[in-house]
């Protein structure tokens, strides 16, 4: 069974929103780059805040936006899982690629969810 783990939110100026976050949380970010930032919490949930602007960053939808995250071992867990939706007939919509967090893809739920899978932070 998959457990949800990470929580990702598109904003402009990740490095900027990071500074609110930072605050409301009262932590600071345990990866920060211009166009991707993450906070990790003791439950094992990981914050996120990635830029529309990233390269490879690709969506559909508009205005406010999110995706359910399941962050796995690593690279070879990342491929299995794809190969696995596939066979299942999930929609990717977007495919196997390097982002700046390492390998990763995005598939759709029915509703057109975005549902991405990935590893920890490198």
């Amino acid at each position: 069974m998959l457990t949800p783990n990470l929580l990702l939110f598109y904003v402009k100026a990740p490095l900027e929103s990071a500074v609110f976050y930072a605050k409301i949380f009262s932590i600071n970010p345990v990866v920060a780059f211009p166009s991707y930032v993450a906070f990790s919490f003791e439950n094992g949930l990981t914050f996120s805040l990635w830029s529309t602007q990233a390269q490879n960053f690709v969506s559909g939808g508009s205005g406010h936006r999110s995706e359910l995250s399941f962050m796995v071992k690593d690279e070879q867990m990342v491929r299995e899982l794809h190969q696995q939706w596939g066979e299942f007939g999930v929609v990717i919509e977007q495919d196997l690629h390097e982002a700046v967090f390492g390998l990763t893809f995005v598939a759709l739920d029915p509703d057109g969810h975005r549902i991405r899978v990935c590893m920890p932070d490198k």
